[in-house]
């Protein structure tokens, strides 16, 4: 789902939408599942900014709202991120309030199942208005080269945001950043369709099959929704 098509003259039934599905995705899940999209939804009811697209509300804020203490919002927070339903934006520290936006691609996975029973109108909306962001794509190409990345440059391949997409994963984890994710650039993002050079087959189908989620994420936090990741690797 892209955020822009949650302002302007439909925005209204849209966010309705989108609320919907989460809260009939939390009924048709378990007791904490159910809980935590309650919550959520309330949160976002009261004090998501869709201009921004980020939701950036204090702990004690969220506690008064839910009627938990804060220990309880540290939980659920870290379940609902943990669970990449909601990305982090920006952390709070040292008495920032922290920033999170909604991951709309696994809202609509998560969600997709229990459309129908809201109704086959509600169902034909959500297909028309989220395009098919249930699964990340990876399509392997040898015909392209694959230049290193470092985080210290100023652009990489052209784009400038890159780098914070290399920083937030070596802050998420710097040995896999280290390993993986540090000869990744990016040749292009357009539109939720992210094309990444890897500097060899192996390393693309290494990061297809267990980082790719740990990819998206990041590339969703600094830069937006991802629909679709495509590498490509040079000859041989």
């Amino acid at each position: 789902m892209d955020a822009k098509k949650l302002v302007g003259p439909k925005a209204g039934s849209l966010k309705y939408d989108l609320l919907t599905a989460i809260n009939v995705a939390g009924l048709h899940g378990s007791p904490g599942f159910q809980t935590s999209m309650t919550r959520l939804t309330a949160l976002v009811t009261a004090r998501y900014n869709w201009r921004l697209d980020e939701l950036s509300v204090g702990q004690r804020d969220m506690a008064r709202l839910w009627g938990v203490n804060e220990r309880t919002v540290k939980r659920e927070i870290k379940r609902l991120t943990d669970g990449d339903i909601l990305i982090c934006k920006r952390q709070g520290v040292r008495g920032r309030v922290g920033a999170y936006r909604l991951n709309y691609a696994e809202i609509y996975r998560c969600s997709r199942p229990t459309w129908a029973m809201v109704g086959p109108d509600f169902e034909e909306r959500m297909s028309e208005f989220l395009p098919d962001v249930s699964a990340s794509v990876v399509k392997v190409d040898f015909g392209k080269p694959s230049p290193q990345a470092e985080i210290g440059s100023d652009d990489i391949n052209g784009f400038g945001q890159w780098r914070h997409v290399l920083q937030h994963l070596k802050k998420a984890d710097a040995s896999l950043y280290q390993n993986w994710f540090k000869s990744l650039t990016m040749v292009e993002f357009s539109n939720g369709l992210l094309r990444v050079n890897a500097p060899s087959k192996f390393v693309a189908r290494y990061i297809e099959t267990h980082f790719l989620r740990q990819l998206s994420t990041s590339v969703g936090a600094v830069m937006g929704p991802v629909n679709r990741i495509e590498f490509t690797t040079p000859h041989g």
